[in-house]
């Protein structure tokens, strides 16, 4: 972590992650694929569906992430047994959070469906979808944690891993249950919950052989309400980014349902194959959030600066090469999902090359942001990470489309980008300078 070149290191330790998001953003994608095959309504339901997998992630990633901060310092600091009491309460604190969730879930589910955006035509398959999902809850919001504690020791391969395998597992599941088995959209997520399951099962055994120098365990829940503290002010901005995240699918949802199951439809194409591209960038910047964090707490901030502007340059060709890519593919992206619906595929298109439009600008945006968490600067983490799909979003998806009709559903997001973008760039300009002077006083 602190002799490693910077390129070498952050990309060893982002591939892995990168894969991982890519591979888990790829099986909600591909349950897009395959529902879509049974209409544009079971359409609709995976994106009705999907803001409830993004609360389990922003549970995950909260209690992870804020965890995961506190994890690489202490381990920078050689102090392992506070970092195996970190990772023990943010487990722990996912799982009680997630069991409580399947239970709301479960019992006020018809309401749930509708509050989350679900036209009447859309409800059964998204009822269908939703059961199963909920059941998985506290699978999910642990198996976050276990991958963002393992990336914070430097063990990405090991979350890569979990992750993919169970990734996979969906994919090949997906058409078996939904077609060969006959059960329609439960197919799709009965085969998410058994891929949910083998992906936890593989992340624990690396806890449970102690192949990590971390030990998860009841016995090492912190009794000591700052550690608490830590994890939940440093997770917060993963709370806001992700659990905004799910706010802004479900806005989008409801404001789309206006326009009839063809608009949900094509939003949630959009959605699922823009979070795979983005989930490029913020797999690297989850790769870059380990080498800053301990570098930052061995007073190395020479090697912060130079991971984060090689974080930013490396996403950057990424997000150039991608953006043009998907702009000039967009009708044929949309097409591979829903082609016999000429509404879904015109509605789609349009969105999708919006938003492709300001992609080159996340690389600078989601980088600062992972900078500032990593470092322990929890406000203005947390700030930065509402402004995307909360501060700027949610004001703009009630407002443009009374102006713009469904093209003002359209334009929402990369409008949002673009306000973020602008507003990182002072936060950034006066963190670099108090690096600079950090740096300085430790040569004097």
């Amino acid at each position: 972590m602190t002799t490693m070149p910077i390129p070498s290191l952050v990309i060893r330790l982002a591939v892995p992650t990168v894969i991982s998001m890519l591979v888990t953003a790829l099986y909600n994608t591909a349950d897009t694929f395959f529902v879509s095959r049974l209409g544009t309504s079971a359409s609709g339901a995976v994106g009705i569906v999907f803001s409830i997998m993004a609360i389990f992630q922003a549970i995950g990633f909260t209690f992870g992430a804020g965890a995961a901060s506190m994890i690489s310092r202490k381990l920078g600091a050689q102090e392992t047994k506070a970092a195996s009491r970190y990772a023990s309460t943010s487990f722990f604190l996912a799982f009680v959070s997630g069991l409580i969730f399947t239970v709301y879930g479960l019992f006020s589910i018809d309401d749930f469906m509708i509050r989350l955006g679900s036209t009447e035509t859309i409800l059964p398959y998204a009822k269908s979808y939703a059961m199963y999902i909920l059941l998985g809850a506290p699978i999910m919001c642990t198996s976050f944690v276990m991958n963002n504690v393992l990336r914070a020791e430097g063990k990405a391969a090991f979350a890569m891993v979990g992750l993919v395998t169970g990734a996979l597992l969906n994919i090949v599941l997906d058409p078996i249950f939904i077609f060969t088995f006959g059960l329609g959209i439960s197919g799709a997520a009965i085969a998410t919950l058994i891929s949910q399951c083998i992906s936890f099962s593989i992340l624990l055994s690396v806890f449970v052989l102690r192949r990590s120098s971390i030990r998860i365990s009841i016995g090492n829940i912190s009794r000591k309400s700052k550690e608490y503290f830590d994890i939940l002010t440093l997770g917060t901005p993963s709370l806001c980014r992700q659990g905004l995240a799910s706010i802004a699918t479900v806005a989008l949802n409801v404001a789309a349902s206006g326009y009839g199951d063809a608009a949900v439809a094509a939003m949630s194409i959009v959605g699922r194959t823009f979070l795979l591209v983005l989930s490029m960038m913020i797999g690297l910047g989850q790769g870059f959030m380990p080498v800053s964090g301990y570098n930052y707490g061995a007073k190395n901030y020479a090697r912060v600066k130079e991971a984060f502007w090689f974080t930013v340059k490396t996403g950057l060709l990424i997000m150039a090469v991608t953006a043009v890519t998907g702009f000039v593919m967009a009708p044929e992206i949309v097409s591979v999902f829903r082609r016999e619906d000429a509404e879904v595929v015109a509605i789609g298109t349009l969105a999708m090359r919006l938003q492709f439009s300001a992609l080159i600008l996340q690389p600078l945006f989601v980088s600062t942001n992972m900078l500032f968490q990593s470092t322990g600067h929890a406000a203005r983490a947390t700030f930065l990470a509402c402004n995307r799909q909360g501060v700027y979003f949610l004001p703009l998806i009630l407002i443009l489309p009374s102006i713009f009709g469904i093209t003002g559903i359209q334009m929402t997001q990369p409008l949002s980008d673009i306000l973020s973008f602008l507003t990182c760039i002072p936060f950034l300009y006066f963190f670099m300078k108090k690096l600079n002077k950090l740096e300085k006083e430790k040569i004097s």
